[in-house]
């Protein structure tokens, strides 16, 4: 009896923390006083292979202890993602309410301190072009962790909270997705350095940001002219977006932000606006597109940077919306393009967050009954959508309202880790109208606040991830590297550029040079058979090298194809 009295009261100082270390000091008795602690200090369960992660975990402490670098590299080769044995399981972190099994951050641990051991060993010990190969190679099997900040309106506010969180201790991802107002959020952390980020997280300047908005939406739809002004949005992310292009913004940041828009026609695809998708794109424009919700705002045309650093329409034929409405969170084309496997979601759309519940809240029967009842409903979409499309001719605006919503439906609005809000309604009448600076700071605090519970599972779910990371850009700053050109990028890694067709042609130049250098210093008594013998052969050589060079032109043209067609379906 006093036991459960105490943790009711441990429950509600983890509510009512103000700071993480309160929360955390809180939750830490939590699990002492629950028996959670024992829990996480015992080896066995049934939910991972404990056996598998333990005997791995023996053996690089033994073959540290031992100095077998080799046997290190050749162990870390065989086993580097992050799902080693199942313990990347989400519910091996829902039973406690702080970490999860001690042999799991052991082991991530010691699989830490092992690469940054590696990469700081002595080329002496193990070649530097050999870990290289090994850190790309680990890199791209690993994966890397991506934040997708959904759309909301002034909901968007809450992921300042989550960013902020995420921030202070230096567990922001560098892969960060926004949709609707989730892109402004994006915008703002990929265009900003951490140093002039701080002013964002100040709510005064924040509530300041706000009364302007407030002022410019009743205007909109309370003052004398209720027509839509689109001059008033752009003045707001013009305020907090400087005028720069995804590329610039990844130069400045090396933040690699990726917006969603979704297309005015029907018949069209949405697309995720980045660095490598758009790079000449400026982020403000596709910011404004996201931001368009349809029926308050019109269709945006997106504008881009030309050669002569003019900005020019981006496919000018083509006007964009609200990017919540096709794509809220793209973590199939994150994927693709960042090799992510591992999102950490912000939800404030309120067409998922009545559908949403924080993680341990629903047992499994009752997430298998929504589950279901989920893909019933969108089942049942799908029929009306088809009887809908053979009368679109005589129901175009309807057709296009069920599009929207078969769009909206047909999407998964869940991650591996999801930072859900305590509300699950909210008035619709607010998501697009002023802000009191009482509900600005409660969402702000309720973003940052709901964040604290995953903070320790973000830590340990993506330590190895960073840590790779911060080698990798190590080696490419100069850190790691004794003399630059003295290793090469291996071809593991997909960071490295596909060869240009110039580079193709010089390559062959090259390898001319080097036949006819070597032909030039063979002595020249040779038999008539050698001689006939080296007549006949380029004959045979010239035809091989003409389907060679055939066959070159024909993998360049389908090269350039599957470049293009890469980013036209991003």
């Amino acid at each position: 009896m006093i036991t459960s009295r105490k943790l009711k009261n441990l429950e509600k100082q983890m509510a009512a923390a103000t700071t993480y270390e309160e929360w955390r000091a809180a939750a830490v008795e939590h699990d002492e006083l629950s028996g959670q602690r024992r829990w996480r200090e015992m080896d066995h369960s049934s939910q991972y292979d404990y056996a598998q992660i333990r005997l791995r975990l023996d053996r690089l402490r033994s073959l540290r202890a031992k100095h077998d670098y080799q046997g290190m590299l050749f162990t870390l080769n065989e086993g580097i993602h992050g799902n080693m044995g199942g313990m990347g399981r989400s519910a091996l972190y829902r039973q406690a309410k702080f970490g999860t099994k001690r042999l799991i951050e052991q082991y991530i641990e010691e699989v830490d301190d092992a690469l940054r051991f590696l990469a700081e060993l002595d080329s002496n010990e193990i070649d530097l072009q050999q870990k290289l190969d090994f850190f790309y190679r680990a890199n791209v099997c690993f994966g890397r962790s991506a934040l997708m900040l959904s759309g909301g309106g002034v909901l968007g506010f809450y992921h300042l909270g989550v960013v902020k969180a995420l921030m202070e201790r230096d567990l922001l991802p560098r892969v960060i997705s926004g949709s609707s107002a989730g892109s402004l959020v994006a915008a703002v952390v990929g265009t900003h350095t951490e140093k002039e980020l701080v002013r964002f997280f100040d709510p005064a300047h924040v509530h300041f940001e706000a009364e302007k908005e407030a002022s410019a939406f009743s205007r909109m739809f309370f003052g004398a002219n209720p027509s839509i002004d689109v001059s008033d949005l752009e003045k707001i992310v013009a305020r907090q977006v400087p005028d720069l292009t995804f590329e610039e913004a990844y130069d400045k940041t090396g933040r690699q932000i990726s917006i969603s828009v979704a297309p005015a026609e029907p018949h069209q695809r949405s697309r995720l606006l980045n660095a490598i998708t758009s790079p000449n794109v400026y982020v403000r424009s596709a910011v404004m597109a996201s931001c368009a919700v349809p029926g308050v705002f019109p269709p945006v045309m997106l504008m881009a940077k030309n050669v002569h650093g003019e900005a020019q329409p981006y496919l000018p034929t083509r006007r964009w919306v609200d990017g919540s409405i096709a794509d809220d969170l793209p973590a199939k084309r994150l994927s693709r393009l960042y090799s992510t496997n591992h999102h950490i979601v912000s939800m404030v759309n309120p067409i998922a967050t009545p559908f949403l519940h924080k993680e341990g809240e629903r047992g499994a029967m009752a997430r298998a009954l929504g589950t279901l009842g989920v893909g019933m409903g969108r089942e049942l979409l799908n029929f009306y959508r088809g009887m809908v499309q053979k009368e679109g001719d005589n129901w175009p605006r309807f057709n296009m309202l069920m599009h929207s919503i078969h769009a909206m439906m047909d999407q998964e609005y869940t991650g591996d880790i999801n930072i859900v809000p305590n509300f699950r309604w909210y008035n619709p009448a607010k998501i697009l109208s002023h802000l009191s600076e009482k509900d600005l700071l409660a969402l702000m605090e309720g973003g940052e606040h709901s964040t604290f519970p995953h903070i320790e599972t973000i830590r340990l779910c993506t330590r190895i991830s960073r840590t790779m990371e911060e080698i990798l850009q190590r080696f490419e700053s100069g850190d790691l590297r004794p003399e630059p050109g003295t290793v090469k990028r291996p071809r593991s890694s997909r960071r490295r550029p596909l060869p240009t067709r110039a580079d193709r042609e010089a390559l062959r130049e090259h390898q001319k040079q080097e036949e006819r250098e070597q032909s030039a210093g063979r002595s020249k008594p040779a038999t008539r058979k050698k001689s006939a013998a080296r007549k006949a052969a380029p004959r045979k050589k010239s035809a091989t090298s003409g389907k060679s060079k055939a066959a070159g032109k024909t993998g360049e043209t389908a090269s350039g194809k599957s470049e293009k067609s890469a980013r036209e379906a991003a």
